[in-house]
């Protein structure tokens, strides 16, 4: 019997952030997750002020002090899921650690997408209409810190299709048989 994973405090996770780079199927991975479970579902890209999204769209890099606010709200999202008594998941980089500490909760589980570069230079290079430029890649590979063993994390090879990586992970979450 496959382990469910477990959030800090031994429950069961109810909120599922789905993290990873620009072209990692954040988004896209998120959606099926949410509509497989039936869960509540937020994607970080709506949460950026539109300063964020103008330098981004420069092909600028976001700094800390750019991500504090967008962490913030993110954050003000997943503390309202858990008030509420909703399960949820939603799509956020949350590239470090520093940025997944203003984010853990006892709830919360990141699921984060790991994905070969040369198929996220694929992705990025046919996105079409998103604000954030394939020439970020860099500075986002250069601040990811993948998940440490002692974070509640699920580590996904995301290299397959969104469905079936979202059934991985709902599997994961909800244990055999949605139990």
């Amino acid at each position: 019997m496959a382990q469910q994973p477990k959030a800090a405090n031994d429950k069961p996770a109810t909120i599922a952030v789905v993290m990873g780079v620009s072209g990692a199927g954040k988004s896209t991975v998120a959606t099926e997750l949410a509509s497989q479970l039936g869960w509540d579902l937020a994607d970080g890209d709506d949460f950026h002020p539109p300063g964020n999204v103008a330098k981004m769209a420069s092909g600028a890099p976001l700094t800390d002090a750019d991500r504090r606010p967008w962490l913030d709200q993110i954050a003000g999202w997943i503390d309202e899921e858990i008030a509420n008594q909703r399960h949820g998941v939603i799509a956020c980089s949350a590239l470090k650690r520093a940025y997944r500490d203003r984010l853990r909760r006892p709830q919360v589980l990141f699921v984060y997408l790991d994905v070969p570069r040369v198929e996220l230079e694929r992705r990025l290079a046919q996105r079409v209409g998103h604000f954030m430029p394939g020439s970020l890649l860099d500075s986002q590979l250069r601040d990811l810190e993948p998940p440490d063993d002692d974070e509640a994390a699920l580590k996904v090879r995301a290299g397959e299709d969104a469905s079936r990586v979202a059934q991985q992970i709902a599997r994961a979450l909800t244990g055999p048989k949605g139990a």
